[in-house]
C-alpha cells in the first residue's frame, strides 16, 4: 500500500463551503475513487495559509492517472473551481509532498 500526500489551496474564506461540499460528496464520485483503489482518504485545513493537505492510501498509484479523464472527476473539478486555486482545466493546483517520516 502506498500513501500519497499532496497540498492545494482554497480561496480565502471558503473553508466552510469546501467542508459543506465534501459532506455532500456525490456517491458517483466516491464510487469512482474507491474503484480506483483509493482508501483512507483525509483532507486537513491550515487556517493560517488557506492550504489543504490531503493524504490517501492506494495499492497501485498508477490508477490515479486515469481519474482526470473521467467525466465525473471533471464535473467535480468544475463544481469546486470557484472556491480554490485551479489549473486551466479546473483541476486543483496540487503539489505532491515527499514523505520524510512515517511511524507505523
Amino acid at each position: 500500500m502506498i500513501r500519497k500526500a499532496f497540498k492545494f489551496k482554497l480561496n480565502p474564506g471558503q473553508k466552510e463551503e469546501y467542508k459543506k461540499r465534501h459532506e455532500e460528496l456525490w456517491p458517483e464520485l466516491e464510487n469512482l475513487l474507491k474503484s480506483a483503489g483509493i482508501q483512507d482518504y483525509s483532507i486537513f485545513f491550515d487556517e493560517a495559509t488557506d492550504s489543504l493537505f490531503g493524504i490517501l492510501s492506494i495499492e497501485n498509484p498508477e490508477n490515479l492517472d486515469d481519474l482526470p479523464k473521467h467525466p465525473i472527476m471533471q464535473k467535480w473539478w468544475d463544481y469546486m473551481a470557484d472556491i480554490m486555486e485551479v489549473n486551466s482545466d479546473n483541476s486543483p493546483k496540487s503539489i505532491d509532498l515527499e514523505k520524510v517520516f512515517y511511524m507505523k
